[in-house]
């Protein structure tokens, strides 16, 4: 099994990239190219049900499925040592590839990272059977999901931002199938936060913490778990929102070749 790709830059270092929901590697990690290309070969992916990706069909993407397919990613290229980056859903991604081949990376970027910890409607629409049924339900009747997110909203468990957020993203029926089947094949990629950060640092795996301080999406509490481990210095703060994030991450990692 492969994934899609996006080869963009012509660097000496590898990295590869994982994207957020309903984007692919081009949209997402586009302003890498720009700031980064001189420092990294970055390769860009197109994860399980987007982008040239999207005729995958999986009901359950496990973290043995993910290592095999990078595994067989490397093997090909002949690639020793990488960086990783990963936006939103695609730290889950990210976070699976630290456990999986911690020897062979030597930087991580998680930027305003899924993963981390887990939210409370992710967790009530994937982790069980009828959970699922009425996600599924719900994906179809978008109208009636609409009107329980803005009660969500109302009670505290989502914020204007996130609920605006999810009506982008789900404005279509293409969108909504890919979000449901993203956040329900996914739902294997979970993470005991002290482990992975425990195999970092026996592999001398540098775990950078990339949050936005205007970001409206992500609350410090989700990445807590992450940020209480980490030394001060690789817990970054930019200044900017949610959507402007990865491009500024491109800005602050050139610091680091400097």
């Amino acid at each position: 099994m492969r994934l899609h790709y996006h080869k963009l830059g012509h660097g000496p270092n590898i990295l590869l990239a994982f994207h957020g929901i309903g984007q692919d590697g081009v949209s997402c990690f586009k302003t890498f190219e720009e700031t980064l290309g001189q420092h990294y070969t970055i390769y860009a992916f197109n994860l399980f049900f987007h982008g040239k990706s999207t005729g995958i069909n999986l009901d359950s993407v496990t973290k043995s499925i993910w290592a095999e397919i990078i595994k067989d990613f490397v093997a090909e290229n002949n690639i020793t040592h990488f960086d990783i980056a990963g936006f939103s859903m695609g730290g889950r991604f990210a976070l699976a590839t630290i456990e999986a081949f911690p020897e062979k990376i030597q930087n991580a970027f998680l930027i305003a990272p899924d993963g981390v910890s887990e939210h409370a409607v992710y967790f009530l629409a994937t982790r069980f059977q009828l959970g699922r049924r009425l996600f599924k339900w719900s994906m179809r009747h978008s109208n009636t999901f609409f009107k329980v997110a803005n009660a969500l909203k109302s009670i505290g468990l989502l914020n204007d931002s996130l609920v605006r957020f999810t009506r982008n993203v789900l404005d279509t029926p293409e969108k909504r199938q890919t979000v449901y089947k993203s956040w329900t094949a996914f739902r294997p990629l979970r993470f005991n936060i002290p482990a992975v950060y425990k195999l970092a640092k026996e592999n001398n795996i540098r775990i950078f913490l990339i949050t936005g301080r205007f970001d409206k999406l992500l609350k410090m509490g989700a990445v807590k778990p992450l940020s209480r481990l980490l030394p001060e210095k690789q817990n970054v703060i930019l200044k900017s929102g949610h959507s402007q994030l990865v491009a500024q991450t491109g800005v602050w990692i050139c610091t680091l070749f400097e």
